[in-house]
């Protein structure tokens, strides 16, 4: 029941708005029999009521605050103190017409009208009898309307039923005054006194804990007994809710009392901090509220910080969620929402960085330069994904340090290598403890902008563990149609990336799943030739490795044939990274004679390096001669880039056995067998007796075994080496070659072509056999990179064979019949 409307009622006192007020006392049969013997108006003014429904015999003080209400009011209380009040069907309507009032309303009697400071009215009234709107005369000043009395059913003053139904109520209300905690005992007294039997039914209905639209109903309902019943129900139902509730209540009154006492700890607590001179938590949360002011954030964003801030101030300080939610707060007003750094455009600046940062790469250098010019002319377009892939060291991490330059942007950069669980790039769920957010969004912390060059190191290196799979948590953040609402597990919130320039690295693209792949544009950078390495190393590295060494130009110099010196006897890589570690192992023999105070060359000669370095080890790589029969020299591609591969073949006497050796992959071994049964197939165009290959076995070797070898590409030099085994012709001198084979006697391109290329000069090779359709690749390859090489497009075994091999026969050569 509810506790305002029963004080408001029983108090019988209207002290509370007149102090000057008598009593008014409950309604006796007499009053009740009295009021029913009134005459109706024919029409009456209408007081519309937004949250409350006015019974019979009841007495309710209203507030009016409509214009058209205060009209009513004064006016009925000039005249004949007689309105009819109805509630209204939404209580929203601020002026609610003939359709948004209910039909069945009250005729009530204006017993007390008081001016509150605020300009509104206080009306007392009393509910005399249930009426009909007939028809509404006026809307205005107010609303009048005809009325017709809406007769009550009453039952027959034996009907011991009824009385019994009574007899509940009056028990059942009794009941929920002593349940309930908000309504004063006070009030059993008013239920005990009342005498009429309508009017208790309408006294327990008004101040029922019920909505308007169940009051009215009840109020719409004729038969007096069929009222009763109903009314009976609902108290029923509020009986057992307040029961309920009281049983819940006593059962955690002890955790209740517990938390009491921890509160007032915290308050003791909260004040020594204070007197110490901390921060206390209120202080600490209103200075969230305030940096939150000062956000770029849109307005879902700003109602999300504003629900989880009112849910910090309503949480325990001492519970572990406390701490959980603090670092989600300060996370969210430390990220850069809306927050973008301006984009420089001067496409010249960025040409005279890229390529003060970078030796050769001309073909990276100028796409960056065209998205740069796509930016400056659009202002608006979705950062491209671009991933770098090439061998170790030629310089992918660096070029995004420079773009960041060139752009004016924010550089953060994340290694992915060995990257496992999925967590690492979206983030914990915050109902962890230790939860934090992904590293994407961590790193946009760091920067401060929501627009920062973003290098993703070794893409190629993520693994898939038991926590998920990393690559594919990177499908969001690297496609650009839905990156602008990535979703982070700890944030709980779109954050906008699209704005964020990625720039992937890789060393092997065929390691990166499909779908990551398809993302991306991929520009190669292929390994740089000797000329370039040396250039590298005089304008950067060198330079770079004397500073680092607390050395100047005056305390060590060096030239240009002892840097290649180096390059070519002592490093053995597409990129310049192990170059860099030897110029520094020469630059560290200068600084100890520099700081023992000891002689030493200021001129770095041959003999130095030498002496520092050792005596060069990677002169293997140069081409062998042509003095045995099969030995052919192949060119492969490595993750470091090209290499020459030395393919070896033995006969000897024995069942026509093939074996082969040198640690080599499926592929290769298919491409070795291919290259035997294409040889006996062809035997005859050959000049080889079909008898050799029962009688002798035949050993098929490519050097460096303890290195895996697979692919297709060494095909064609199988080919050659066999049959210059079997004919014992030399192969012709300063030769290499790359193809894949098939049993039709087809030459088919391979890929790798500038690693392999570049190879073969390191190795001073001077021709090199290649499949026709490889002719595109050599001509995307600047011309000084293949400054001494010629090539040979062939599209059949037999042009290799007729090109590779001699008329000449090898030294010592095999008789075989």
């Amino acid at each position: 029941m509810s506790n305002h409307k029963i004080l408001t009622i029983d108090n019988l006192s209207l002290q509370e708005f007149d102090s000057e007020a008598e009593l008014i006392p409950l309604l006796t049969p007499e009053d009740e029999e009295e009021m029913n013997n009134e005459e109706l108006p024919v029409s009456l003014p209408i007081l519309p009521l937004r949250n409350t429904v006015l019974f019979p015999g009841v007495v309710i003080p209203i507030s009016a605050g409509r214009d058209k209400s205060i009209k009513l009011i004064n006016d009925a209380n000039a005249g004949g103190k007689i309105i009819g009040v109805v509630s209204q069907i939404n209580e929203e309507d601020e002026d609610p017409s003939k359709d948004d009032i209910h039909k069945i309303g009250t005729v009530a009697r204006i017993l007390r009208v008081l001016k509150m400071p605020d300009g509104n009215v206080t009306v007392i009234l009393q509910g005399k009898k249930r009426f009909e709107i007939d028809e509404v005369v006026s809307e205005e000043p107010y609303m009048t309307a005809t009325i017709k009395e809406v007769a009550e059913e009453r039952p027959d003053e034996n009907d011991s039923e009824f009385t019994a139904i009574l007899d509940s109520v009056k028990e059942l209300a009794i009941q929920i005054i002593k349940e309930s905690p908000n309504i004063p005992s006070e009030a059993t007294f008013a239920i005990k006194n009342i005498e009429s039997q309508s009017f208790l039914i309408n006294f327990v209905s008004s101040n029922m804990n019920l909505s308007v639209k169940e009051k009215q109903g009840l109020l719409s309902i004729n038969g007096l007994k069929e009222r009763a019943l109903e009314t009976l129900r609902y108290m029923n139902v509020e009986l057992q809710k307040l029961e309920l509730k009281n049983d819940i209540q006593s059962k955690v009154r002890f955790d209740l009392d517990q938390q009491q006492r921890e509160y007032f700890l915290h308050q003791q607590m909260k004040t020594i901090q204070e007197e110490l001179g901390g921060v206390s938590q209120e202080e600490e949360m209103d200075e969230m509220g305030l940096k939150a002011k000062t956000k770029k954030w849109d307005e879902k964003t700003q109602k999300h910080f504003e629900k989880e801030l009112s849910k910090m101030r309503r949480m325990n300080p001492q519970s572990p969620d406390f701490g959980i939610q603090r670092n989600y707060l300060e996370l969210f007003l430390e990220l850069p929402w809306g927050e973008y750094s301006k984009d420089k455009f001067d496409l010249k600046f960025a040409q005279k960085v890229l390529d003060k940062d970078h030796f050769g790469l001309e073909e990276v250098k100028k796409r960056m330069i065209e998205h740069l010019a796509v930016l400056k002319l659009r202002n608006d377009m979705k950062s491209p994904i671009i991933c770098l892939t090439g061998p170790p060291g030629v310089g992918k991490t660096s070029i995004g340090r420079s773009v960041a330059e060139a752009l004016g942007r924010e550089y953060v950069r994340i290694s992915l290598g060995g990257l496992r669980d999925e967590a690492e790039i979206r983030g914990h769920r915050k109902t962890y403890i230790g939860a934090m957010p992904g590293r994407i969004i961590q790193s946009l912390k760091k920067a401060g902008t929501s627009n920062p060059v973003f290098i993703l190191d070794e893409i190629d290196k993520l693994s898939s563990g038991n926590s998920g799979d990393p690559s594919s948590a990177l499908l969001e953040v690297l496609d650009p149609e839905q990156n602008s609402a990535f979703y982070d597990n700890f944030l709980e919130m779109g954050y906008d990336l699209s704005k964020v320039m990625f720039i992937a690295t890789s060393n092997n693209m065929s390691a990166i799943q499909p779908a990551l792949r398809d993302r991306m544009e991929v520009i190669k950078m292929s390994g740089y030739t000797i000329e370039e390495k040396v250039e590298i190393a005089k304008r950067h590295l060198f330079p770079k490795q004397l500073e680092a060494h607390g050395l100047t130009a005056k305390d060590l110099t060096i030239g240009k044939k002892q840097l290649e010196k180096i390059v070519e006897g002592y490093t053995r890589e597409s990129g310049v990274r192990n170059l860099e570690t030897k110029i520094a192992q020469v630059i560290r023999n200068a600084a100890k004679s520099v700081a023992m105070e000891e002689e030493y060359n200021k001129k770095v000669t041959d003999e130095d390096i030498v002496a520092i370095l050792g005596v060069p080890r990677l002169e293997r790589d140069k081409y062998e001669n042509n003095d045995v029969a099969g030995v052919v020299t192949g060119l492969a591609w490595t993750s470091v880039g090209g290499d020459i591969l030395f393919i070896e073949s033995l006969i000897s006497e024995g069942k026509g056995a093939l074996t082969i050796t040198g640690n080599l992959g499926t592929v290769m071994k298919e491409s070795a067998t291919i290259a035997l049964e294409y040889i006996k197939a062809n035997a005859k165009k050959l000049g080889l007796s079909t008898e050799i290959f029962q009688k002798y076995n035949i050993h098929l070797h490519v050097p460096e075994g303890a290195t895996p070898k697979d692919g297709p590409s060494a095909g064609i030099a199988m080919l050659t080496s066999l049959v210059s085994l079997l004919t014992q012709k030399k192969v012709k001198k300063s030769l290499a070659m790359t193809g894949e084979i098939t049993l039709r006697g087809k030459v088919l391109p391979v890929g790798g072509i500038k690693e392999k290329i570049l190879a073969a000069k390191r190795a001073g090779i001077k021709e090199i056999i290649l499949c026709h359709e490889n002719k595109s690749d050599i001509d995307e390859i600047k011309a000084e990179y293949l400054d001494g090489l010629s090539f040979h497009y062939v599209k059949e075994m037999s042009e290799v064979l007729a090109i590779a091999l001699t008329d000449q026969s090898v030294k010592n050569a095999k008789t075989l019949k």
